[in-house]
């Protein structure tokens, strides 16, 4: 049946109606926010004011991962405690460099933040038996925030501790792209990377962020698509 005129025109348009998608699916907002700022690292990581536009991006996502959390059954009241404490932080130590506990808890605080916002999407994922557009979106953005929040471990890690991650020069703290590359090798299992943990630390987190990786396709990853066929079968 036609719709009549008056129902093509209560149809949201403008920016009522990117609010609305950005309601009914946060989690593909997230990802792009994310893929977003891994484009952006190459252009602004060099530069002297580039930590201040790290620091911008960390906000957006930061704001924006608790906006998400609320939509999944994850605490949004736990995600403001330790998210507004890390950007507080992250934002010292761009200020004051040579602030070694600063940037550490600054780092921490941010690679806890994003596993409780992985947390909440992968919760999410796994409320129900019935996959959302929206939930196939939040498979990627918690692949992507648990990428982030490696990365956030590491640079803690070789804050505490210079010289636990070795990559194609001598310095002794590598630079967060560089960081971030190294965890999506790790994530993804792929082990294409030129970067290696060499001190303890390093190495315990790099085999917790394997086994994360191998974990999550078996788990997240296999029981959507199995809901996905089941879905298609009944339908």
């Amino acid at each position: 049946m036609t719709k009549a005129w008056y129902e093509l025109d209560s149809r949201p348009t403008g920016a009522r109606y990117w609010a609305a998608v950005v309601r009914k699916q946060p989690s593909a907002v997230l990802v792009a926010l994310q893929l977003f700022a891994i484009a952006l690292l190459p252009w602004v990581e060099s530069e002297p004011w580039g930590r201040a536009v790290i620091t911008g991006l960390s906000l957006v996502a930061v704001t924006f991962g608790i906006w998400v959390v609320r939509s999944t059954p994850a605490l949004t009241w736990l995600a403001l405690l330790i998210g507004l404490p890390a950007f507080i932080l992250e934002v010292w130590s761009v200020l004051d460099v040579d602030n070694v506990p600063v940037t550490f808890m600054a780092h921490l605080l941010l690679a806890i933040f994003y596993l409780y916002v992985a947390y909440g999407l992968v919760a999410y994922m796994f409320a129900d038996t019935w996959v959302t557009k929206d939930e196939m979106f939040a498979v990627a953005s918690a692949f992507t925030v648990l990428l982030f929040a490696f990365a956030y471990l590491y640079v803690a890690i070789q804050t505490l501790a210079p010289g636990s991650f070795i990559g194609e020069g001598t310095n002794e703290r590598l630079t967060f792209l560089e960081l971030l590359y190294f965890s999506g090798a790790n994530l993804t299992s792929v082990g294409l990377s030129d970067i290696v943990a060499v001190k303890s630390h390093a190495r315990a987190a790099v085999t917790i962020e394997q086994l994360g990786g191998v974990l999550y396709v078996a788990m997240v990853i296999s029981r959507l698509v199995a809901l996905t066929v089941m879905r298609g079968t009944r339908g």
